[in-house]
């Protein structure tokens, strides 16, 4: 029996710790209560993620694109592209490089495209090289250009090994 209540003795001292402390010090307790009410909000904010920004079917992007963030393209960016989430649209057009942690093609790109997830879909044209950790190809996606597998897609440093090893890339051209 006093096994049992020496086992659950720890559960019960951390709740009365936790009670006994802002019992003893009942002054800064307002100053902790709001201390500790804003160290719960601020956990809270960082949570929210905001929506993906959307370049809409009618704008034409000439220069590089970076964000940490979402974006997802239904124009035409001729440029380099950094993100965190790349959605290319069935109507966008990209020329240039793509280099994000998830990528998913609808639409056309002419350049090459890095990410540790890529996914062409059936309506995806690439011509270019794609560098990924993981890659997805549905039936019906055009392509045309070599595929690399890299644990870190997304370091630029493999690029120049890549490049220096053509014979590492097979070409490969998918046509469903």
């Amino acid at each position: 029996m006093f096994s049992k209540s020496k086992i659950n003795e720890p559960g019960p001292k951390q709740a009365d710790t936790t009670t006994a402390t802002p019992a003893s010090s009942p002054a800064p307790t307002s100053s902790s209560a709001s201390t500790g009410a804003s160290d719960y909000s601020k956990p809270a904010a960082p949570k929210a993620k905001p929506p993906a920004s959307l370049l809409s079917s009618d704008l034409h992007i000439t220069g590089n694109v970076k964000t940490t963030g979402d974006i997802q393209v239904e124009g035409t960016v001729e440029g380099d592209i950094r993100a965190h989430l790349l959605t290319i649209g069935e109507s966008a057009t990209i020329k240039g490089e793509i280099t994000a942690d998830d990528v998913v093609i609808n639409g056309r790109i002419v350049g090459r495209v890095r990410g540790l997830k890529v996914r062409l879909t059936s309506t995806a044209r690439v011509e270019g090289d794609i560098i990924h950790k993981t890659i997805a190809i549905e039936s019906g996606a055009h392509f045309e250009g070599s595929v690399q597998r890299q644990d870190d897609p997304l370091s630029p440093g493999k690029a120049a090994k890549a490049q220096a090893a053509p014979a590492a890339a097979a070409p490969v051209t998918a046509q469903g």
